[in-house]
C-alpha cells in the first residue's frame, strides 16, 4: 500500500518550523518527505492536506480503558477509537482494571484484545498485587511480558518500605516507577480540593499535602535507589517545587500534567456537579499557575489526559458519592491549542513536543517523530476549524467532561497508525 499526503504543513522538530511538504508512506513506514513529490500510477491513495498541519501521532501515557472488568464504562475498542479521533496513535493503560494488571496472563489477554484497536495500546504493570499495597508483583515477569513501567495508579503506595523495595526492583529492570501520589491519612473522605469551593459548599477537601508528601518521600527514595521516578497527574504547587529541586540535582525525576489541571482551578467549578470531580482534584489558582510555569520551564515533562470514563448514572449521584474522573482524549489538543497556544502561554512546537516527542523519549519509546524511515504514525490537524465540544459526539462511552459547550479550535481531522488511517473526519481523497 502506497499512500501520498500532499500539501500539508509538516512539522520539522529540528527547526521547530512547519514546512509545506508531501509525505510518501509505504506500508507502515514514511519513505520520503519532500516538496512536490510527483504522484505515479502506483500510488494507491492521495490525501489532500492543504491548509492542515501534519504532526507526529499524539502520545498519551496515562489512560483508563477499563477493560477487563468495567466494560460498561469503556472498552479497549471504544477507548482506542476515542483516542484516534483525538489524534492519538499511542496510549498506555493504567492497571486498575479487574483483574488488576498484575500477572503475565492479564497482560497477554489485554494485548490480544488490543490487536484490532485503533491505537497502539501499551500498558503498565501494578506495583503491588491487586494494588493492595502489600506484596510486590512479579515485576521481572511483567517486564518480560512487555509492560512499560509500574504503578498502582488509583491508589498511592502508602508505606515507604514497600515503595523503596519496588524502586530497587524497577531500577534493576530499567523501568520507571509511575506514582499516584496520595497520602490516604490526609485525603480520605475528600471529594474536592481543600480550598475555596469546598468551603463554599461545605464539602470535605483534599489538601495539597496529600499529594506533595508522597512526592517528597518518593524523591528521597528514588535518590537512594537510583530509580527513574515519574509523578502522575501532578497538581499541587508544592509538588512542582519538589520536582524542580530534584531535577536541579540531576535526579531522574519526571512528571506529567493533565489538560484539566492546566486550564481549570477549583474556583471555576460552577456547582457541586460530579462532572468536575477528578483525582487529584482541581486545585487553587496558585497551583494552576505553578503547573503552567512548570510546563513552560521543563519541570513538568509532558501532558497526559488521565482519560477516566464513567457511566452517566455513576456521575449523577452527586459530588460526594460519584467516582473520580473525567474523559479527555477527544478534546485535549483543541483545548490546549485554544487556551495555551492561542493565548501565548506555549508555542505550537512546544505543545506538540509535550504531546509526542517528550513522552516518547521520557519512557524510551521509539515514536513521536516525523522522519524518513520512521513508523508512519501521524496526525493531521485543522488549526482554524472551530466547534463546540459536544459529549454526545464522543467515540468514548464516557460523557463525563467539564468542558461541555466550550468552543475550541485546532481539531484533528485524520489519524494514521503504522501507515493505516484509523480515523478521518472526511473520506475526501484526490485519488483512491
Amino acid at each position: 500500500m502506497l499512500i501520498m499526503i500532499k500539501g500539508g504543513q509538516v512539522y520539522d522538530r529540528e527547526t521547530g518550523e512547519f514546512v509545506k511538504q508531501d509525505l510518501l508512506i509505504e506500508d507502515h513506514q514514511i519513505v520520503r518527505i519532500a516538496k512536490d513529490i510527483q504522484a505515479t500510477d502506483i500510488v494507491d491513495q492521495i490525501i489532500d492536506a492543504e491548509n492542515r498541519i501534519i504532526v507526529p501521532g499524539l502520545i498519551d501515557l496515562h489512560v483508563h480503558f477499563r477493560e477487563p472488568g468495567f466494560e460498561q464504562k469503556e472498552t479497549i475498542m471504544t477507548g482506542s477509537m476515542a483516542a484516534a479521533r483525538g489524534g492519538y496513535t499511542t496510549v498506555a493503560c493504567m492497571p486498575n482494571t479487574r483483574p488488576v494488571i498484575d500477572t503475565v496472563e492479564t497482560v497477554q489477554s489485554i494485548k490480544k484484545r488490543a490487536e484490532e484497536a485503533a491505537t497502539r495500546v501499551l500498558m503498565y504493570g501494578a506495583i503491588t498485587v491487586r494494588e493492595l499495597g502489600e506484596n510486590l508483583t512479579d515485576m521481572h515477569e511483567l517486564a518480560e511480558a512487555g509492560v512499560i513501567g509500574f504503578t498502582d495508579d488509583g491508589v498511592g503506595v502508602q508505606t515507604s518500605a514497600k515503595m523503596k523495595e519496588a524502586m530497587k526492583k524497577a531500577k534493576s529492570l530499567n523501568l520507571p516507577i509511575v506514582a499516584h501520589c496520595e497520602d490516604n491519612s490526609l485525603a480520605k473522605g475528600g471529594c474536592v480540593h481543600e480550598g475555596v469551593f469546598a468551603k463554599q459548599h461545605d464539602l470535605p477537601g483534599i489538601p495539597n499535602e496529600a499529594e506533595a508528601i508522597h512526592v517528597g518521600r518518593d524523591i528521597l527514595l528514588a535518590e537512594s535507589t537510583g530509580a527513574h521516578y515519574h509523578v502522575c497527574h501532578i497538581s499541587a504547587k508544592e509538588s512542582v517545587r519538589l520536582v524542580r529541586e530534584a531535577k536541579s540535582r540531576g535526579q531522574k525525576v519526571t512528571a506529567e500534567v493533565t489538560p484539566h489541571h492546566l486550564l481549570l482551578c477549583d474556583e471555576d467549578i460552577p456547582a457541586p456537579d460530579a462532572m468536575w470531580k477528578m483525582n487529584p482534584p482541581l486545585r487553587g489558582k496558585a497551583d494552576r499557575e505553578a503547573l503552567i510555569e512548570g510546563l513552560q520551564d521543563g519541570t513538568i515533562d509532558f501532558i497526559a489526559t488521565d482519560h477516566a470514563p464513567h457511566t452517566t448514572a455513576e456521575k449523577a449521584v452527586g459530588m460526594k458519592q460519584a467516582p473520580f474522573g473525567i474523559v479527555g482524549l477527544e478534546t485535549a489538543f483543541p483545548l490546549l491549542y485554544t487556551h495555551l497556544v492561542c493565548t501565548g502561554i506555549l508555542t505550537l512546537p512546544q505543545l506538540i513536543d509535550k504531546m509526542t516527542y517528550i513522552p516518547a523519549t521520557t519512557f524510551g519509546l521509539p515514536f513521536g517523530e516525523l522522519a524518513e524511515g520512521k513508523t508512519a504514525d501521524l496526525t493531521m490537524i485543522d488549526l482554524h476549524h472551530e466547534q463546540v465540544i459536544d459529549p454526545e459526539r464522543f467515540h468514548s462511552k464516557g460523557r463525563n467532561t467539564p468542558f461541555k459547550d466550550w468552543k475550541v479550535k485546532g481539531w484533528p481531522v485524520l489519524t494514521m497508525l503504522n501507515g493505516k488511517i484509523t480515523w478521518s473526519e472526511s473520506k475526501k481523497t484526490i485519488k483512491g
